[in-house]
């Protein structure tokens, strides 16, 4: 049997040496010593990590070939779009110090630089 560790379950990844210190429950760390699986699951809840909305983006990016961000042309503010496979953008707008979901668009793209991020500090 492989160290749970080293272990994934539907799609969720743990760095189990990341949680030192984390209060997982005494019922979590049974079932991560002896059902992994399970307790991966039960450990997620715990942490309050949104697992079905992980295995819904996985579900999603991993039937995506190619992934491109570029600066939206918006005239509402800052923004930019992730293209998945030329065809699909998801927009994204700033709201103050974040961004927020803008919703999706369809057609054919243009390739993206992928020296976007080469400037950030």
């Amino acid at each position: 049997m492989e160290s749970f560790e080293d272990f994934e379950t539907k799609n969720l990844k743990f760095d189990i040496k990341s949680l030192k210190g984390t209060k997982a429950s005494l019922l979590t760390r049974i079932l991560l010593r002896f059902w992994p699986e399970k307790g991966m699951i039960w450990l997620a809840r715990e942490l309050g990590l949104a697992t079905d909305l992980t295995e819904k983006a996985n579900d999603l990016f991993s039937k995506v070939k190619r992934v491109e961000i570029v600066p939206s042309e918006s005239s509402f503010g800052r923004g930019f779009k992730i293209i998945l496979d030329r065809n699909t953008a998801l927009y994204f707008e700033q709201d103050g110090d974040h961004f927020v979901y803008d919703g999706p668009e369809m057609g054919e793209y243009e390739k993206g630089e992928v020296t976007i991020f080469d400037n950030l500090e």
